[in-house]
């Protein structure tokens, strides 16, 4: 195992400034050998940055082809918009390079075969930076279903409910990605943090897989009453028509009978929330009142006063909590403050001992490829008025014996 891992960073918008920041720059086995970004101002930011915490200048390029030709680059994390990861995680597996990448959805179903191709001819592993399978309670919940408490687990839920009006409307002054989709896409744009745990409590493409789909979308309005009230001299954007809808619902079947829905909830005015729920023959978890009921228990006599016991999934850490977040805390490293609630530290380590080891990553094509792909299909399926959509298999029937 090499003592230090040399990482090529591209994408140097708010997400992968943020992580260089509070992430990738605080790890002594990992050295940020050169960065890129189509916006020199973003790689004199990074590069300063670095320069501050006292580490090595990197090499600063606005090709990201410059740092897959390095030799001396054992691994790059992309941070880019969202449609181009897939096609940068096939050149860097052409190139010999492992990669990480941070998430979104598919274009398109052929590109994630493609992914799953490249990587089956070139052996060359990617991971997908799912950071939100890491989540402490997830992780939790995770737990309790593998050791039975919840029962045979049924039904699950989970949504990207993120107020992201702002984000979206400024989109063309911060050069981000979203506006552009939202104007032109309707769809589950990102799939991947609500089914990511789920698929990791379903066993998705270990012993059972995603059949099918259907999804529906609300009208979308929510962009154009903030853009009235926050931007009303950008007379382009009032004009705009949004085919994003404001809420979209996806349902998936799986092999194993069980069932998913996940809930895209972006353009009106709301909290945050994963909507992460559980539900199996012994028992429940529910994100959004942080509780967990359990048959038997004796708080299950209060199942129409349930109130009082929002907030108790807290009580079962002690007995449930996963042995990755037991040795997290116990190493936890000083940092100046949390980042994603230290889902992204851990994500990030995991990505980290998989390069060091030259070990398969725990994220892998197949679960990209299948997470991805929702929202390819899920954009078929609303055009079509909520029609079932099959999702592929990209195990090629390997998932019945995956492990």
């Amino acid at each position: 195992m090499s003592k230090k891992i040399r990482l090529g960073l591209a994408g140097l918008g708010n997400r992968g400034m943020g992580l260089l920041d509070a992430v990738i720059s605080e790890q002594p086995d990992v050295e940020v050998v050169a960065v890129c970004d189509r916006y020199s101002d973003r790689t004199a930011r990074a590069a300063e940055l670095l320069e501050k915490k006292n580490r090595p200048a990197p090499f600063r390029t606005e090709n990201y082809k410059d740092i897959l030709a390095m030799p001396e680059i054992d691994a790059v994390f992309f941070c880019t918009s969202w449609d181009q990861h897939i096609a940068l995680c096939i050149e860097a597996m052409e190139a010999g390079k492992y990669a990480a990448v941070e998430v979104g959805g598919a274009y398109s179903v052929r590109e994630c075969w493609k992914l799953v191709e490249t990587y089956e001819r070139t052996g060359v592993p990617c991971m997908l930076m799912e950071n939100c399978v890491y989540g402490r309670d997830e992780m939790m919940v995770l737990n309790m279903a593998e050791q039975g408490v919840l029962g045979k687990i049924v039904h699950c839920e989970g949504g990207y409910r993120h107020d992201l009006r702002d984000e979206v409307s400024f989109g063309r002054e911060n050069r981000h990605y979203r506006l552009n989709n939202y104007i032109h896409r309707n769809a589950e744009n990102y799939p991947t943090h609500e089914i990511g745990p789920i698929a990791r409590i379903l066993h998705i493409n270990r012993g059972n897989r995603m059949i099918s789909l259907t999804s529906v979308a609300s009208r979308a309005e929510g962009l154009k009453e903030y853009i009235k009230r926050e931007k009303p001299e950008d007379t382009a954007l009032l004009e705009t028509d949004f085919r994003q809808g404001d809420v979209v619902n996806t349902i998936i079947t799986c092999a194993d009978g069980s069932t998913i829905l996940i809930t895209l909830d972006t353009t009106l005015p709301r909290f945050y929330s994963r909507g992460f729920t559980v539900q199996g023959t012994r028992g429940m978890y529910c994100e959004d009142n942080q509780s967990i009921f359990l048959d038997g228990e004796e708080h299950a006599k209060d199942h129409f006063n349930w109130k009082k016991h929002w907030g108790n999934a807290l009580e079962y850490r002690g007995k449930y909590e996963h042995p990755l977040w037991k040795e997290y805390l116990e190493q936890m490293p000083p940092k100046k403050g949390p980042y994603h609630d230290d889902i992204d530290w851990i994500v990030f380590r995991e990505f980290v001992k998989c390069v060091k080891e030259k070990t398969k990553p725990p994220i892998d094509v197949y679960d990209m490829a299948a997470w991805m792909s929702l929202t390819a299909l899920s954009e078929e399926s609303i055009a079509m008025g909520g029609h079932p959509v099959a999702i592929p298999d990209f195990t090629n029937g390997a998932w019945m014996s995956r492990r």
